[in-house]
């Protein structure tokens, strides 16, 4: 369980560090060169990683995909909200791309359950067909169309402007805490580390509950071991692949209430309110008893969890100036969702070890109430974006 957990942690920990800088950088270097070095780092570290030898080689190339990850989602984000100034098309321009991202975690859910079923006709790495290999080798494939199409990104036009002209300002984590933005920060790193926090401290330990479940305990009963396992992890990846699908469609609900829906405040309460009740309950009995209760429930979740990730993205880039989008952005997102929330996984794992039983649900659902019981608190200070364009409100 520890080793689980650290391999969850020590990734993300450093991934959230590395990706703080990566936001200052896309603000000093610009958007589109960090985009493209991000994207490239996390696929080659990815592809890698499913040839390394040992634990701490595969945990060193965990963190190097991590810093891809956690620099590209700011400066992706960043990058569309200035080539689309409108901010109704601006909104859309957010929602829907975010919303497709949820088809890369659905190829990947796919990419793994092809690998477990059809892993020993693929030709052997390091001697044998472990599925986990193959899936992470195919995480090279984002980087083949962006070989394509990098000479066609344009750079931000704003930030590119500015920077022509001489009138872009200096980023700085400092300027961060300065009166005018000081909550604003405080209050969204706080309800991105809770949103991360469902995520990885609940719906992320599908792997390690479904095992224990009556239904899967009955399904590999007199198999032999390796029957078992492949048994298992195809159960795992159905359940995660069913998740996938409710997230997907999280994204595309906010998408579209983010056209519709004025206050910001109201936007992430649809989500985060009834995620208060209903995943600590999906942790509590379908996680524990019934496979099937746990598909639909898992559905669902992933519709309350992922919908706010979406969310943030919308929001981060119209709350902080020209110069501190992608600082203020992944000031939020990496260390709070990527630092703090995904250490909940750990949390979760270190739990399981005194709940009755040695139960990773139990422990899944008292992680997720207590996240959930924070975003929800965090909320009622939660600053609404200022209606005035915010790089005029600054000067820049």
């Amino acid at each position: 369980m520890f080793l689980v957990g650290f391999l969850f942690f020590v990734p993300a920990m450093v991934g959230g560090v590395f990706g703080l800088i990566g936001g200052y950088l896309t603000d000093l270097l610009g958007r589109r060169r960090v985009l493209v070095a991000s994207i490239l780092l996390y696929a080659v570290s990815a592809f890698a990683s499913g040839f390394s030898t040992a634990v701490y080689m595969l945990l060193v190339l965990r963190c190097f995909t991590f810093i891809g990850v956690c620099v590209e989602f700011v400066a992706a984000v960043v990058w569309l909200a200035e080539l689309f100034p409108d901010p109704k098309r601006r909104e859309a321009v957010l929602g829907f791309p975010q919303a497709f991202s949820s088809i890369g975690g659905m190829l990947v859910t796919g990419a793994n359950m092809l690998a477990i079923h059809y892993g020993s006709h693929l030709p052997e790495i390091m001697g044998g067909h472990e599925a986990w290999r193959y899936t992470l080798i195919s995480g090279v494939i984002p980087a083949i169309p962006l070989l394509v199409i990098r000479p066609f990104l344009p750079e931000s036009p704003a930030w590119a402007e500015e920077k022509a002209a001489g009138t872009l300002q200096s980023p700085s984590i400092a300027q961060l805490f300065s009166p005018a933005l000081r909550r604003t920060t405080i209050v969204t790193t706080i309800m991105f580390a809770c949103s991360y926090g469902i995520a990885f401290g609940a719906l992320q330990q599908t792997p390690r509950i479904v095992p224990r479940l009556p239904q899967v305990k009955a399904q590999v009963e007199g198999m032999s071991v390796p029957e078992q396992k492949k048994t298992e992890q195809a159960v795992a990846a159905e359940v995660n692949g069913v998740q996938e699908i409710g997230g997907l469609v999280g994204r595309f609900v906010l998408a579209v209430l983010a056209l519709v829906v004025v206050s910001r405040v109201t936007l992430i309460r649809i989500f985060l309110f009834p995620a208060l009740v209903f995943v600590p309950l999906l942790s509590f009995y379908p996680a524990r008893y019934s496979l099937d209760l746990l598909h639909y429930g898992i559905f669902f979740a992933g519709v309350l969890t992922v919908g706010q990730f979406s969310f943030w993205g919308n929001y981060l880039t119209r709350v902080y100036p020209l110069h501190l989008r992608g600082t203020g952005e992944s000031f939020a997102a990496n260390i709070g969702g990527r630092m703090f929330g995904t250490s909940f996984a750990m949390v979760t794992s270190l739990l399981a070890s005194v709940m009755p039983d040695k139960s990773t649900a139990l422990a899944a659902a008292a992680v997720a109430l207590f996240v959930c019981t924070v975003g929800v608190i965090a909320s009622f200070f939660f600053p609404e974006p200022p209606a005035e364009d915010i790089d005029e409100q600054f000067g820049a």
